[in-house]
């Protein structure tokens, strides 16, 4: 069976202090799902990323989900995945999640969702691929992060060519719309290998 697209999203194994990042979390699984799409995603049962599966699932849409066999126990695997990938290491769960998409969307989460996000994004300022990469500001949760960057510019640190090549929005369904779009658009094939 063939999917229009395929997209990694990047959350929180918590579902975090508002609703409003569980409400988003479901909206996009709906949005992918009912889109006949392709969720991939870290694997996980709990917190944001147990909602977003579930959503996709519930919509209609596959689940690939790739988990270290370490965190199978911790993260409580999704079982009912599409397909559930349980590979050895961080580094091999991170690139099959990059191969496996054509873009690349963060909800809110913590640490690990941070440095899912600026991984990819280095990624892509260096060439090593060419997809597009959405961050959704829900509840101004990256608020103060957007701040930090815009600061960074201001530093010399980054320009603004690099920051360009994150699109933010608050709403979900708008900002997969602009990467679904953007898919097409891209040119050129991720060359992982590099990494």
């Amino acid at each position: 069976m063939t999917h229009p697209f395929s997209v990694c999203v990047y959350c929180g194994s918590r579902q975090g202090s508002t609703p409003a990042f569980v409400e988003a979390a479901r909206d996009v699984g709906s949005w992918i799902g009912s889109r006949g799409g392709q969720l991939v995603y870290g694997g996980g049962n709990n917190g944001l990323m147990g909602v977003v599966a579930d959503a996709t699932l519930a919509a209609g849409g596959r689940v690939v989900g790739v988990i270290p066999e370490s965190l199978v126990a911790r993260e409580f695997a999704k079982l009912d995945c599409t397909e559930l990938h349980v590979v050895d290491t961080m580094h091999e769960r991170k690139r099959m999640m990059a191969e496996r998409a054509d873009a690349f969307f963060a909800l809110p989460g913590g640490i690990g969702t941070f440095e899912e996000l600026f991984e990819v994004w280095t990624w892509r300022q260096l060439g090593y691929h060419n997809k597009p990469i959405g961050l959704l500001n829900c509840g101004d949760y990256y608020t103060p992060l957007l701040g930090f960057l815009e600061a960074s510019i201001g530093h010399g640190f980054m320009n603004r060519e690099q920051m360009n090549l994150l699109r933010v929005g608050v709403e979900p369904a708008a900002l997969l719309e602009q990467l679904v779009r953007a898919v097409s658009a891209s040119a050129g094939e991720a060359d992982l290998s590099r990494i």
